[in-house]
């Protein structure tokens, strides 16, 4: 690993009272903020262990071992340079997964769901699936993160996954499209018992000391269009997620979306009628970041940028170059934060990622 002795040495400040004003375009400042999805959990492992000689400790096991993991979790976000922790736990639903080896490291397999056959494809299926209760949430990852952030930090959160990747998940995606017209009335009935969920959720969470934003991710759409038309996501999928941006609005804080895909058709809705404060995920193939920002940055924030493809596949310079284009272009424009088009995934370096990080960093204090 190339030296990034700079991560190392920098005193972080984090100010997530700021970044939040910066999104909401309460404030315009000339330093961008960072910002970020998800990380791979080897991708910070290579980080804490190489860069900052951390003693690195795996995710799950005793409590003892979580809040260890949870420990270093913390404290990359925060030597990374970001004003926030985001974290997101599960909610206990149950899906038919496929497993292979992750090729891009020995320590893990990469799952994901058949998108043949799922769990629910019948109504009795409906009524026989073990679906979890409310008071079985377990949000003490939330809580412990909440309650150990460094000074001036935020927790933004979320439960895995959204609301039409689960039902997707659930169904099965190839499934789903057929109850949509031989089912619509199972298809209505899975999608609403798991919007009830998730705002049930969502009210436990919103009650956390240190929460700066609700921020789910669900993937709507693909390289060309929306999973399903636009007019099914307006009458079945926006009306749950305008609920929960009430409900963060209630709470006196922004909900940001995180949502792939060709979203131009639905994004007035998004913006007009869910009410989201800030999208995030581009893919250059379908709107890069500054043409996105160009048409929608006046009214939401725009979070991340960088494609993911250029960030796991670009030499050093081509990913610093565009992490100050991003900078220079977005960032005069404001309501924009720096970071991944998508996320951070196991196929990208621990070196690119820092390129990035180390570009993003190198700019003047506030």
């Amino acid at each position: 690993m190339i030296s990034f002795q700079a991560i190392v040495d920098r005193v972080p400040k984090p100010d997530i009272t700021r970044f939040i004003a910066q999104m909401l375009g309460k404030e315009h400042h000339s330093r961008v903020p960072m910002a970020e999805f998800l990380i791979d959990e080897t991708v910070q492992r290579d980080v804490l262990v190489n860069l900052f000689q951390r003693t690195w400790t795996p995710s799950g096991g005793s409590r003892d071992q979580q809040k260890a993991y949870l420990d270093n979790y913390i404290y990359f976000w925060q030597r990374m340079g970001y004003d926030y922790v985001r974290l997101e736990v599960g909610t206990g639903l149950r899906f038919n997964s496929l497993y292979a080896q992750d090729e891009t490291t020995t320590s893990q397999t990469r799952g994901w769901t058949d998108e043949h056959g799922g769990m629910i494809r019948t109504w009795q299926e409906f009524e026989n699936y073990s679906w979890p209760e409310p008071s079985q949430f377990d949000l003490w990852p939330l809580e412990y993160v909440a309650n150990h952030l460094p000074e001036g930090m935020g927790l933004i959160a979320a439960h895995a996954g959204g609301l039409f990747e689960n039902l997707s998940w659930l169904m099965s995606y190839e499934q789903l499209c057929l109850a949509l017209f031989d089912q619509p009335d199972l298809f209505k009935a899975v999608t609403d018992r798991l919007g009830e969920l998730f705002l049930a959720f969502y009210q436990q969470m919103v009650g956390l000391p240190n929460l700066a934003a609700i921020f789910p991710g669900d993937d709507m759409g693909f390289r060309t269009s929306t999973l399903i038309s636009p007019a099914m996501l307006r009458k079945y999928i926006l009306p749950w997620q305008k609920q929960y941006a009430d409900l963060a609005h209630q709470n006196g804080m922004p909900f940001f979306l995180h949502s792939c895909g060709q979203l131009e058709k639905i994004m007035p809705d998004l913006i007009d009628t869910v009410g989201i404060d800030g999208k995030h995920s581009y893919e250059d193939a379908i709107t890069p970041a500054e043409v996105f920002q160009a048409k929608w940055g006046e009214r939401i924030a725009v979070l991340g940028g960088m494609d993911v493809h250029l960030l796991s596949t670009g030499t050093k310079e081509e990913i610093r170059a565009r992490t100050r284009r991003l900078i220079e272009v977005c960032g005069e424009r404001g309501r924009f934060a720096v970071g991944s088009g998508n996320s951070i995934p196991s196929y990208v370096s621990a070196e690119n990622y820092l390129v990035m990080v180390a570009e993003a960093l190198d700019q003047p204090e506030y």
